[in-house]
């Protein structure tokens, strides 16, 4: 979630282009590069997906979720915009619904690979199944002891297993991309730069020659992507890992690259993104550490993490990434825990 950015961000930032294409066309961005945008039915209104010019075909790099409305503006792109000539694989850089969402449906359309990270598969298939299964008891205390009301929790009993709704069926094998994979697509090379933190194993794309960096949500130029402790790993660091990817991602490209965003728009300024996407963190966390000289919960912290009030629709990402912060303030060894009947408590270290 937007949890460190102004409006004001978009002013930071060189956006070369003026207007966004519309949803059931595409706009070149760089030679054999086209920007596909399609609507999505959250807070966050739009994502950006691309397409590839691949020889004697088209390669999709990422593909929106699976509604009427989306695939019918993917239609309209297959039968006017691609020339004629099919989508020959389809590259996904996350395994979040709006990015994966409807890979399964387009390559039994045109009966092409998946390539994705091999944890973004997993993790995928994994939370998948948990479709029709009963919210687990461990994620019922996870939220409980984060300091959520019977309400709260008994809508997360009621909405478990839903990520399910959100993904066309996968295929059931995949071409694996790594960091450091170099792919050929339409006679240009692609580095695979793989950053973690916000999804497990998150696949950027690079190509040197034109100076493109096809990113995901490992930088956006307006929001912060959100970064979370789930109750499938409640001791886990993302944090610390989404740090250290966005100074991974400072080091493998160059400052003057043309970032290509899932959301917002295209823009230049890749270095000066990525220093601000830490900053923003790091006053994060100096401000719930300065909450902290008396015990507090999880959800106490909001105010210090966000600056504003959240709602129930936004609660699950609020507290997933407040207690993100909170673990890496722990490894830190700046925080400490208690348990307090069944509730978390978290205070400065002395």
């Amino acid at each position: 979630m937007d949890g460190f950015e102004g409006k004001t961000a978009r002013a930071r930032y060189d956006y070369p282009f003026a207007e966004p294409p519309q949803p059931g066309t595409t706009m070149e961005v760089a030679p054999g590069v086209r920007w596909v945008r399609m609507p999505l039915p959250f807070s966050l209104k739009w994502i950006n997906l691309w397409l590839l010019e691949d020889g004697d075909g088209w390669t999709v790099v990422d593909t929106g979720i699976p509604n009427t409305e989306t695939k019918g503006h993917w239609r309209t792109i297959f039968e006017n915009e691609l020339g004629g000539k099919p989508v020959k694989r389809i590259i996904v850089t996350h395994m979040h619904p709006d990015h994966i969402g409807l890979a399964g449906w387009m390559s039994r359309k045109f009966q092409c690979d998946l390539w994705i990270s091999r944890l973004e598969y997993v993790t995928c298939r994994m939370l998948v199944a948990d479709t029709g299964r009963e919210a687990p008891e461990a994620g019922v205390k996870f939220y409980r002891a984060a300091g959520w009301e019977q309400e709260d929790l008994d809508k997360y009993v009621e909405r478990f297993g839903g990520f399910g709704r959100g993904v066309s069926q996968l295929p059931d094998g995949f071409h694996r991309l790594s960091d450091g994979d170099e792919i050929e697509i339409g006679g240009r090379t692609w580095r695979i730069v793989t950053g973690s933190g916000h999804s497990p194993e998150h696949a950027c794309l690079w190509a040197q020659d034109i100076n493109v960096f096809i990113s995901g949500d490992q930088i956006l130029p307006r929001i912060s992507s959100n970064v979370s402790v789930f109750p499938t790993e409640p001791d886990a660091d993302p944090l610390a890992d989404w740090l250290d990817s966005c100074r991974k991602l400072k080091a493998a490209i160059p400052a003057d690259v043309l970032v290509l965003p899932s959301h917002n728009e295209p823009f230049y300024g890749a270095h000066k993104r990525l220093d601000a996407l830490i900053e923003g963190h790091e006053v994060a966390l100096t401000r719930v550490l300065s909450r902290l000289d008396t015990p507090k919960r999880a959800i106490d912290l909001f105010t210090a993490m966000f600056a504003r009030a959240i709602d129930k629709d936004t609660l699950g990402m609020a507290t997933g990434e407040t207690l993100a912060h909170l673990n890496c303030l722990k490894r830190r060894g700046l925080v400490t825990s208690v348990q307090d009947g069944g509730t978390t408590l978290y205070r400065r270290a002395t």
